[in-house]
């Protein structure tokens, strides 16, 4: 039988993102936003190979995940603040410039279609579908957390190219395993996802590919390694060892 996890060579060959690499035209790190941060510098230097499947970023705040991610999503094409291809709603324009610095090499045959999934921005994006005829669904009358699912539900339905940034902030617990389980059905369907997130239980997904991001840059990790998962097991076996410290 098949595994999800050892995709077909047909998959492979309809990989929607085979590797991102610095364009011609990509600046030498520096000590100027956004090549002062690590991973990104080391992105401009090496690029990166994304594999089939689901490739997660994990890292403290400001280590540079959301920013790869944003980058990689808008240089394939997705709207800056949440949606598809075609999404053309705008509010404030906040991205880097780290996009116009990338190249991205297609699978051969691939699917074209992708989303790009935000938490910051989704409330705009619910009304930006509601203003173009296009909400299908009622998103704006859901809590936080069903909407989330409602989308993933209704736009993460082909195989193409996911990205995702810290989608967990909406989340319950039950709902983040929810989550799993669509981002296991696009692996299967031959989609690919890249996903930013501060989740231990997101990240747990089996066989996906997870990449610590930091000082040092990008380097490749297992879930049982992360620095996540050892602080929350710690903090959940002994909370008072953290709390007393900030509520003395």
């Amino acid at each position: 039988m098949e595994s999800i996890w050892e995709p077909s060579s047909r998959r492979r060959r309809q990989q929607p993102v085979v590797a991102v690499r610095p364009s011609i035209d990509a600046p030498t790190p520096s000590t100027q936003w956004p090549t002062n941060i690590p991973a990104v510098a080391q992105l401009l230097r090496e690029g990166i190979d994304l594999d089939p499947g689901v490739t997660f970023l994990v890292g403290e705040n400001g280590s540079g995940k959301s920013t790869l991610v944003e980058g990689i999503a808008i240089a394939y094409g997705l709207s800056p603040e949440g949606g598809s291809r075609h999404a053309r709603h705008t509010t404030r324009a906040t991205e880097s410039p780290l996009s116009d610095w990338l190249q991205l090499q297609r699978g051969v045959g691939a699917n074209r279609w992708g989303f790009f999934l935000r938490a910051e921005t989704m409330h705009s994006f619910y009304t930006y579908l509601e203003s173009t005829g296009g909400g299908d669904v009622s998103f704006h009358e859901m809590s936080h957390g069903e909407s989330f699912l409602a989308l993933l539900q209704s736009r993460f339905d082909d195989p193409g190219f996911y990205c995702l940034d810290e989608p967990e902030a909406a989340l319950s617990f039950d709902s983040t395993l929810a989550l799993i389980a669509v981002l296991r059905r696009v692996a299967d369907e031959g989609g690919q996802v890249l996903c930013a997130t501060h989740s231990p239980v997101l990240a747990a997904l089996p066989g996906a590919k997870i990449l610590e991001v930091g000082e040092w840059g990008l380097r490749r990790a297992e879930w049982q390694d992360l620095e996540i998962v050892n602080h929350w097991s710690s903090f959940l076996r002994h909370p008072d060892r953290y709390l007393r410290h900030l509520l003395d």
